[in-house]
């Protein structure tokens, strides 16, 4: 398979997934490293959001320790667009740096106060402030990718899609807010298909019957084209609250436009206990390695 991260799922009942889990293109799953390569220093509460930002916002910054620069990856909790913090991506992040990536947990805005979209807009100032930290962070501006899960991979989704001349990359996109892969699990992909979701009614500020095309904009979906960042998605086929189809219908829009992307599918877990074994989601980032890293 050309391009994209394979990301290995490893969860902590691996040896009972592994068997009834279907990995579209990627290798058998493998278990977890038992100690990691790399120490790793970790920054916290630095604020990414420059003066006159409507909401100062955080990130924790997580480091090897040794000799840059390293290929980043930013991580966008989950939690409805309305709940959760970039806490909730502190064990990705430090399994991440452990294997010589830098990772950077950052906060969003939260809906019903701010709506779509503020929390786009939000992850776009991170990259474009991670890329100005280059030297400082030991960064590599040119190997950046970003993760998410459920609303976050909804954010992580967008940002790799959306391109030049689309109307969400005004006025806080540009080149640097593009990426070199995205992972995004649980993702929310088409909006208009969510139409009994009340988070997602908060997120927009009403139904999709009072906002159609804001609901068709606010869908990844709607803005894959030739040329989007290398996708690696998961999914629990047990999710009720963000159906497999979601997955699927992505999944079948990149391979579509000739972007690479896998789809690792899960039958044991739903949408809430897919994110409570998130943090051990990572075993290996072999195409992601592929993507990001010269040195490996």
């Amino acid at each position: 398979m050309k391009g994209l991260a394979r990301l290995l799922p490893t969860l902590a009942v691996a040896s009972a997934l592994a068997a009834c889990a279907a990995h579209e293109g990627a290798p058998a799953v493998k278990r977890k490293l038992d100690t990691a390569p790399f120490k790793i220093g970790v920054q916290r509460n630095v604020v990414y959001t420059p003066a006159g930002w409507p909401e100062k916002l955080r990130a924790d910054v997580y480091i090897p320790r040794g000799i840059g620069p390293y290929p980043v990856v930013v991580l966008l909790h989950g939690g409805g667009w309305d709940d959760g913090d970039r806490a909730d991506m502190d064990d990705i992040a430090e399994d991440l740096a452990g294997r010589g990536y830098a990772a950077v947990t950052v906060d969003y805005r939260l809906a019903p106060r701010h709506r779509f979209p503020a929390p786009l807009h939000d992850v776009q100032q991170a990259l474009r402030w991670v890329r100005s930290k280059a030297d400082t962070y030991q960064i590599d501006p040119a190997r950046v990718a970003v993760f998410g899960y459920s609303s976050g991979a909804h954010l992580a989704a967008l940002i790799g899609t959306v391109g030049e001349g689309d109307p969400l990359d005004a006025p806080h996109g540009g080149s640097e807010t593009r990426v070199q892969a995205v992972v995004a699990g649980g993702t929310p992909a088409d909006l208009t298909k969510l139409v009994e979701n009340e988070n997602v009614a908060r997120l927009l500020g009403g139904g999709p019957a009072e906002r159609p095309e804001l609901y068709a904009q606010a869908s990844p979906l709607a803005h894959v084209s030739p040329g989007d960042a290398p996708f690696f998605l998961y999914h629990g086929t047990w999710d009720s609250t963000v159906p497999i189809e979601q997955a699927e219908v992505l999944k079948a829009a990149l391979d579509a436009a000739g972007v690479p992307a896998e789809l690792f599918r899960t039958s044991v877990l739903g949408h809430t206990a897919m994110s409570l074994f998130d943090g051990a989601v990572v075993d290996e980032a072999i195409d992601l390695d592929r993507n990001l890293r010269r040195d490996v």
